[in-house]
């Protein structure tokens, strides 16, 4: 029984960076395309969180977990998202 519930904290644990990731990263995303300005957005800040989230996805061993897939996952990839959007914005003003 304490076995079943460590696993479901574990579980439960795992959704946390599974949701409020890729949810904080995109509202970051939105942002910029409303308002087609990276004013004060570092690309290098963004480009190290996609790279970070690729190594934690890798450390974790987790290839096929739900959470892994889509809180490091999928964060990394609007994380690289972000990097080509101000990329492309900084190349439009100039």
């Amino acid at each position: 029984m304490l076995e079943l519930m460590h696993e479901t904290v574990i579980q439960l644990a795992g959704w946390i960076p599974g949701v409020v990731l890729p949810i904080a990263t995109l509202l970051q995303l939105i942002k910029i395309a409303r308002v087609k300005s990276v004013e004060g957005v570092s690309l290098m800040t963004w480009l190290l969180f996609g790279f970070a989230n690729l190594g934690l996805y890798v450390f974790t061993e987790k290839y096929l977990a739900l959470q892994t897939l889509i809180g490091l996952l999928g964060t990394a990839l609007l994380n690289f998202i972000i990097v080509g959007m101000i990329i492309s914005i900084r190349k439009k003003a100039k």
